[in-house]
């Protein structure tokens, strides 16, 4: 996926739309004088997906765990148990993820519109304590922890249920007490 971003801002999938299909039809006259801008150059504007093979990522903070051991490992996944996407995992990586329907989002969860686009929650990873917090977002929508409302950051256990629109997800670490990226090789 190549994402694009429009001169307002929008991003999209450029191989699935010649332009930004946020922005409206050009030449339409819908009462929008925006929608007719000309486009801007596409090679000007193209981003890059988080993660993406190939594409440095300039000018993204750059997690700790990552500038020790060199790359931004994956310390844990959310399993979608419920929803939409049943049956897709989510890489949860070292200090903060921020959750969404967003392209731009460390967790990505399409298709529940329910869902924040941006910054639904959040879930941290603290190297240095090797534990794992959920918080809520920025978002309107509510998020439950194993049925609770999480209104302040709470701690977040093995196999804890998380809700976020309609989709359930279950919460599988990898690090912890018994592993953890830093400590390998010492």
């Amino acid at each position: 996926m190549k994402l694009i971003r429009c001169e307002r801002g929008h991003y999209y999938d450029s191989q699935q739309h010649s332009r930004c299909p946020s922005c409206g039809v050009p030449g339409l006259d819908a009462g929008n004088s925006d929608a007719q801008m000309q486009a801007a150059p596409v090679d000007a504007m193209v981003t890059q997906v988080r993660g993406q093979a190939g594409v440095a990522d300039i000018g993204v903070t750059v997690a700790m765990v990552r500038k020790k051991i060199g790359i931004d490992p994956v310390v844990g996944w959310l399993v979608c148990i419920e929803g939409p996407e049943k049956g897709r995992d989510y890489r949860i990586r070292s200090e903060r993820n921020g959750i969404g329907r967003g392209a731009d989002m460390a967790i990505c969860i399409n298709g529940d519109e329910a869902i924040s686009r941006e910054n639904h929650a959040y879930i941290s990873f603290n190297p240095r304590k090797a534990s794992f917090r959920i918080a809520p977002g920025d978002g309107r929508g509510m998020t439950y922890l194993n049925g609770e409302e999480v209104d302040v950051p709470m701690p977040l256990l093995a196999y804890d249920r998380i809700e976020l629109g309609q989709t359930h997800l279950l919460f599988v670490p990898l690090c912890g007490e018994q592993f953890n990226w830093e400590n390998q090789g010492e």
